[in-house]
C-alpha cells in the first residue's frame, strides 16, 4: 500500500482532504418509525424524506437533523435491497459514515491507489438546483466510508441553513409537532464527536493500518487491557484521528479475560462481523442534555453512588453542580488539558450492538480513561442481564 498524507500537511489540493462529517447512514428495519424514535428520544428534527412519493421505488429515507449532526435513516422497499439484507445479519445499525470531499472522483481514485476497497463507483445525479457526486470504500465489516462532493444549491453550507435539499430525490417535510416541540425543547447536541468501531482479536492493528495508509489518519491514543478491565474482561482500543477536529475513530478488539467482553457480545450478536458499536455526539452543557434526554425516556447505564466517592479526589474542581453530576449519573474524568463529562445509553435495540454516548469537552481530548472502570462494570451487570457475560 502507499501511504497517505498525513492530517496536518492535507492541503485543499488533496483529494482526500476531509471537510466534514456529510452523514452519518443508519439501516433499519422501519426507517418511518426509527425517524420518530430518534426525533422523540434525542430531540432531532425529521427534515426530508426520499420514498415512493419522490419516485424512489426500493427504498425508504428520512435526514435527520440537530447542531451540525446529519443521520440519514434507511429502510429497503424491497427484498433484494442491501439494506434488508443487512438487517437479516445484524439488525439495525450504522453502515456509513459519509464525508464530503471537494471531489468525490479524485477521493475515491486516490483511496484505490491507497489500498481501499471499492464499495461502489462514482454516481452522478444532477438537477435543476446542482450536482451531487457519491462513491464509497469499504472499511471493517459492514461499514463503509462515502465520499460526496457538492456543487449549486446542494453545497454543504446550503443545505446547514435547513430548509434546503439535501439530495436529489429528497423533498422537504411539511412542518411536524414533533420538530416544533424539539425547536421549542432542544436537547443541545451538535456534532459527531466520535464513532467506535468494534472487529475481532488480532485485526485492531490491520484497521490501524488501514487508516493509516488508505485516509491518512493518525494513531491519537492507544489504551491496552491494563487500562480496559475488569476483574471479569478486557478490550484494547486504538483512536484513529482524521485530522482537523473532524472525527475521531477508536477501533477496539477482545482482550483475553474470564468471561466474554462487551466487543465479544457484540461480535456474538452482530453475525460475527465487525461495525459501529457507538456514536457519541457532543453537547455544550452536559446538564441540561442529559436532563432532558432522562425526561424523554432515555435510558442510561446505572453507575453506583461508590463511583462518586472518590471521583472528585481524582477529577477536582469542575464548573458544574456536584450533586447535579451524581444525580444524573454522570461520569467525570480530568486529563492535562482539561475535563470531560460522558454518560452511555443502554442498546438502543434489542440486539446489544448499538449504543450512544453523550459528551460533553471542558477542555479535555481524552476518552474519559479514568471511567474505564466503572463504565465496564456497568456494561458487565448489563451484559450479566441479558445472559451474555
Amino acid at each position: 500500500m502507499s501511504t497517505a498524507t498525513s492530517p496536518e500537511s492535507k492541503t485543499s489540493n488533496d483529494p482526500l482532504r476531509l471537510i466534514d462529517v456529510d452523514y452519518v447512514q443508519f439501516y433499519v428495519g422501519n426507517a418511518k418509525q426509527s425517524a420518530y424514535f430518534y426525533a422523540q428520544a434525542f430531540g432531532f428534527e425529521i427534515e426530508q424524506v426520499s420514498d415512493l412519493t419522490t419516485g424512489v421505488r426500493e427504498s425508504a429515507t428520512y435526514l435527520l437533523t440537530q447542531g451540525n449532526i446529519r443521520f440519514l435513516l434507511t429502510t429497503g422497499l424491497t427484498s433484494d435491497h442491501e439494506a434488508q439484507q443487512e438487517i437479516q445479519l445484524y439488525g439495525d445499525g450504522i453502515k456509513d459514515i459519509a464525508f464530503t470531499v471537494d471531489d468525490s472522483v479524485a477521493a475515491y481514485e486516490q483511496a484505490l491507489k491507497n489500498g481501499a476497497e471499492s464499495a461502489y463507483e462514482p454516481i452522478e445525479c444532477s438537477d435543476e438546483l446542482g450536482t451531487v457526486v457519491r462513491s464509497a470504500i469499504k472499511s471493517f465489516g459492514r461499514v463503509r466510508h462515502t465520499f460526496i462532493s457538492r456543487t449549486g444549491k446542494y453545497s454543504l453550507d446550503n443545505v446547514k441553513n435547513r430548509g434546503q435539499q439535501f439530495l436529489p430525490d429528497f423533498k422537504v417535510l411539511d412542518d411536524l409537532a414533533i420538530n416544533q416541540y424539539n425547536r421549542d425543547n432542544p436537547t443541545g447536541l451538535f456534532y459527531v464527536d466520535h464513532c467506535v468501531g468494534n472487529v475481532q482479536m488480532g485485526k485492531m492493528d490491520h484497521w490501524v493500518g488501514w487508516y493509516e495508509e488508505v485516509l491518512g489518519f493518525k494513531l491519537f491514543k492507544h489504551f491496552d487491557d491494563k487500562d480496559i478491565s475488569t476483574e471479569y474482561s478486557a478490550l484494547m482500543s486504538k483512536v484513529m484521528d482524521s485530522g482537523r477536529e473532524l472525527i475521531k475513530i477508536p477501533i477496539n478488539e477482545p482482550a483475553k479475560g474470564k468471561f466474554k467482553s462487551q466487543i465479544e457480545e457484540y461480535l456474538d450478536w452482530h453475525n460475527g462481523t465487525p461495525g459501529i458499536q457507538h456514536l457519541a455526539l457532543l453537547t455544550k452543557d452536559e446538564i441540561n442534555t442529559v436532563g432532558q434526554l432522562r425526561r424523554r425516556g432515555v435510558d442510561f447505564l446505572r453507575i453506583p453512588d461508590a463511583y462518586y466517592d472518590s471521583v472528585w479526589d481524582r477529577v477536582g474542581e469542575i464548573k458544574e453542580d456536584t450533586e447535579l453530576v451524581k444525580d444524573l449519573r454522570l461520569l467525570v474524568d480530568r486529563d492535562d488539558k482539561g475535563y470531560l463529562l460522558q454518560i452511555f445509553t443502554k442498546p438502543l435495540q434489542d440486539r446489544p450492538t448499538l449504543f450512544f454516548e453523550i459528551i460533553c469537552r471542558r477542555g479535555s481530548e481524552s476518552f474519559g480513561k479514568g471511567n474505564f472502570k466503572a463504565l465496564f462494570e456497568s456494561l458487565e451487570i448489563e451484559q450479566r442481564n441479558r445472559g451474555n457475560l
